[in-house]
């Protein structure tokens, strides 16, 4: 069973990581394999797949990912600007950040990998076979690829939810106010637009109009308790595990797969590099995911035409 004792969206250091060694009470493996014919025998036999994704699935798109050494917004990190603390003390400067995020995506498609997983859920359905999303990303790539079964854990760029009435509903807008047009640029010599609260995103329902705020979840912000509840369960019921370009540092997500590794179920890790919980899985397979993925996820010899 998936542990349910992480609930808020954090950075994951050493003594969490130790900890949650200790709760899945898992034993790492000394290497995994990269031997993708025997990845692909375990793929054969799933009838329940689970793939996890993170950014790096994304990156492949040019979809910035603001981590790491030069993952700056002008002179912040996501993580700086990404909490509920930031947008109380300065809304403005949040939402041209998630306002160059959102046009950012606008121009951008998704690529290999995004659409391995979609064309690889619609065949294996059709043979009564399923395949779950379950994405920490928040730029909606996936949906755009044609994937059907989405479980988006940290939310969506492309939704926003009222501070007032607490409503949520889905924003495609471009720009998604007036005052917000043109702004956002990520030169760090840029200074802030300063933008009047009351000119930033407000809510259009009747007699509300509420100051609107991304419906991403946010550093130190619980995740939605039904998203998560659905998430435990298809990894509670998934025979087989892919973990796509994550860096397994942010939690609870990060201990998804450890824990699904250990109650036996193989685990394949699709990323750049190996990440803290790389030793754990199965299997591992390096390079960048729109190369990796496809022909991990093709047709196998065994499926019906």
């Amino acid at each position: 069973m998936i542990l349910r004792q992480f609930t808020c969206r954090a950075v994951v250091n050493a003594c969490t990581q130790a900890r949650i060694r200790r709760l899945a009470g898992s034993r790492e493996m000394a290497k995994p394999s990269s031997d993708l014919a025997a990845f692909r025998d375990f793929f054969a036999k799933a009838e329940n797949i689970a793939i996890l994704t993170g950014a790096g699935v994304s990156a492949e798109s040019g979809v910035p990912t603001f981590r790491g050494a030069g993952g700056f917004w002008r002179k912040w990190q996501a993580q700086d600007l990404a909490t509920p603390e930031a947008f109380s003390r300065n809304p403005s400067r949040v939402w041209e950040f998630y306002h160059y995020r959102r046009e950012v995506m606008l121009t951008k498609d998704p690529n290999a990998a995004h659409k391995a997983i979609a064309e690889c859920e619609e065949r294996l359905g059709k043979q009564g076979r399923k395949v779950t999303v379950i994405t920490q990303n928040i730029d909606e790539l996936h949906r755009r690829a044609g994937s059907k079964n989405i479980l988006e854990i940290h939310g969506s760029l492309f939704k926003t939810r009222c501070l007032s009435c607490g409503h949520e509903e889905a924003n495609h807008k471009s720009p998604i106010c007036p005052a917000l047009k043109d702004k956002g640029a990520p030169d760090p010599n840029m200074h802030d637009a300063q933008i009047p609260v009351e000119q930033l995103p407000r809510c259009e329902r009747a007699g509300c109009g509420g100051l609107l705020r991304p419906a991403v979840v946010w550093f130190g912000e619980s995740l939605d308790a039904d998203v998560l509840s659905r998430s435990h369960e298809v990894l509670d019921g998934c025979d087989l595990c892919l973990v796509v370009g994550t860096s397994s540092v942010v939690y609870p997500a990060a201990m998804f797969a450890p824990q699904v590794a250990a109650r036996g179920v193989p685990v394949a890790e699709f990323n750049m590099e190996n990440t803290p919980a790389t030793t754990h899985f199965k299997f591992h397979f390096h390079g960048p995911c729109g190369t990796t993925l496809p022909a991990a996820l093709a047709r196998h010899k065994s499926e019906p035409n």
